[in-house]
This record gives C-alpha cells, sequence and structure tokens, in this order.
C-alpha cells in the first residue's frame, strides 16, 4: 500500500499522479512538481490519500511552492502568451498555413536571478501547431527568435496529438480520453465499428480530432467473441416457443438479440440462447455467396 496524489498544471488539464512523501497538501494547494526541465508549480486536484497499489514506481512530490516559484511561474505564463501573440502574427505576415496550438516556455538565467532558479540553462520557447501538411517555416524561426530574443522551436503535431493537448469534452460528455489517461494512441479501424453495429457516419464515430473514436477499440473484444456473431439484422430466427421473428439489432455485452415477431410486428428482446436461426439462413450465412459476416 502507498498514498497517492493527483496534481494539474492547468485548471482542466491533464491530471498527474505523485507520490506525496512527507507532504500533505490539500485541494487547491501549489505544489512543486518535477520535469524534465526543472521542478515546475502545479494545482493539487486530490489530496493524497492511501490506494493498494505498490506506488514505489511514482515521482515524488518536492513540496510546497515557494514564492520564488509562484514568481518564475507567473514568469512562464507571461512569456507563454507573449509568444503566442507573436507567433500568431509572424505566421500571417509570412502567410503560412499553421494553427498554434500550445506554447511552452523554459526560462533562463537571463529571465530571472541566478540565486532564484540556478537550473535555468537558458530560455527555450516551443510551439506546436497543426498544419495539413508540411510547411517551411525555417524564416519564421529565425523571425520568432529575433522577437522573442531565445531559442525557438517548432514541432508540428498530428490531429490526435493536438486533440491531446488542447483537451476537450468528447460526444459522451467527459474528457477527452487522450487528454486525461491514454498514454499511447492504438490503432483503430471502421472494422470495429461494423462489428458494434454502430452507424457508419463519420459525426457518430468520429472525435474531436476528426479520427475514428479510441473508445471504438473498448468493448471490441467483447464483440468479437460475442456468441451475437451468429446473427445479422434481417436475419430470419425461430424462439423456443416455434414463433417466428427477424432480427433488428443485437447486444454483445448481454447477450440478446432485439427481434421483430413475424405474427403481429411487435418488438421484443430475448437471450441468444431462446433463439435459432433457421437451416436455410444459416446456410446463407456461412456460405460463400453468403451476406458478409
Amino acid at each position: 500500500m502507498g498514498m497517492l496524489c493527483a496534481v494539474a498544471f492547468n485548471k482542466y488539464g491533464r491530471l498527474y499522479y505523485l507520490d506525496p512523501g512527507e507532504f500533505s497538501p490539500k485541494v487547491g494547494d501549489k505544489v512543486l512538481v518535477p520535469t524534465d526541465d526543472g521542478p515546475e508549480v502545479a494545482d493539487c486536484m486530490w489530496a493524497p490519500q492511501w490506494i493498494d497499489e505498490e506506488t514505489s514506481g511514482f515521482p515524488r512530490l518536492l513540496g510546497f511552492a515557494q514564492d520564488v516559484d509562484l514568481r518564475r511561474d507567473a514568469l512562464i505564463r507571461q512569456r507563454k502568451a507573449e509568444a503566442r501573440i507573436a507567433a500568431n502574427r509572424l505566421i500571417r505576415e509570412h502567410q503560412l498555413p499553421m494553427k498554434v496550438i500550445s506554447v511552452d516556455h523554459t526560462p533562463g538565467a537571463d529571465d530571472v536571478p541566478p540565486e532564484e532558479q540556478p537550473w535555468g540553462a537558458g530560455p527555450r520557447t516551443t510551439i506546436y501547431f497543426t498544419a495539413p501538411h508540411r510547411v517551411d517555416f525555417r524564416s519564421l524561426v529565425r523571425d520568432l527568435g529575433a522577437t522573442l530574443k531565445c531559442r525557438v522551436e517548432l514541432r508540428q503535431l498530428s490531429a490526435r496529438d493536438s486533440a491531446k493537448v488542447q483537451g476537450g469534452i468528447g460526444s459522451c460528455g467527459r474528457d477527452l480520453c487522450c487528454s486525461t489517461f491514454l498514454t499511447e494512441f492504438e490503432p483503430v479501424s471502421i472494422r470495429m465499428a461494423k462489428d458494434q453495429d454502430l452507424p457508419l457516419n463519420p459525426m457518430r464515430i468520429s472525435g474531436a480530432c476528426g479520427r475514428l473514436m479510441c473508445c471504438l477499440k473498448y468493448e471490441h473484444p467483447l464483440y468479437a467473441a460475442s456468441s451475437t456473431n451468429d446473427y445479422y439484422s434481417g436475419q430470419r430466427v425461430t424462439l423456443e416457443s416455434g414463433e417466428d421473428a427477424r432480427v433488428v439489432s443485437r447486444h454483445a455485452p448481454s447477450e440478446t438479440l432485439v427481434l421483430r415477431m413475424q405474427a403481429d410486428g411487435s418488438v421484443k428482446r430475448c437471450a441468444v440462447a431462446d433463439t435459432c436461426p433457421s437451416r436455410k439462413a444459416y446456410e446463407e450465412r456461412h456460405t460463400a455467396s453468403g451476406p458478409e459476416r
């Protein structure tokens, strides 16, 4: 067992979990989090609590943010805002098909007194952008470096990475999976939507990034192994009672079928075990000339 707390660098940003160590921050406290560019200020979103899992592999909280840390954080936010404004202005001047998504800034000794931030190795600004194709931005980088007076890096993001950085709300009403807990993008295919009987409407199965929703993969193994795969929409089946019906839809998680009765046209749900496809329909289903499975 161990204790973990959760922090976020932005108000609605991704949560990062850390070992609080000897510290006990409360929700809303400013804390110091170790990063590749040195300690960064973050907001405590979850107070430390005990969990049943091993926590030795999690990074350790460095403590509470002091005045010097808050001044550094305010400086970083100011530099980010200045860099975004300058980047948007110069992009328009160079007439480049680019859109600024996010800006990161690492302060150096020129930004703050050395005694306050001894780990600063030189100011650096990284600008993340999207574009419909590869862009020659060499002249843009030179102008940005001259304007911001620091080293500038430009990195192009894919559609999925852009959604992950920006965040947002999905069609389910919750925060995007990629901006909250997904660490890697796994391949998603249209076949997964077909196997789950989802409408092949791009507006219904596409995420905020415009690509197929990552959540199509979550339940796909369940549908792939389901016994409802022997049924398809419009197939004729016979109930244990001897009544004939046709399949309207199937629901793999509950192993049930929605049927339309041939006798009176009524719709009912029943278990797969209570139905049996006709011999003719079964042969059509499992021959090369039959409907696609």
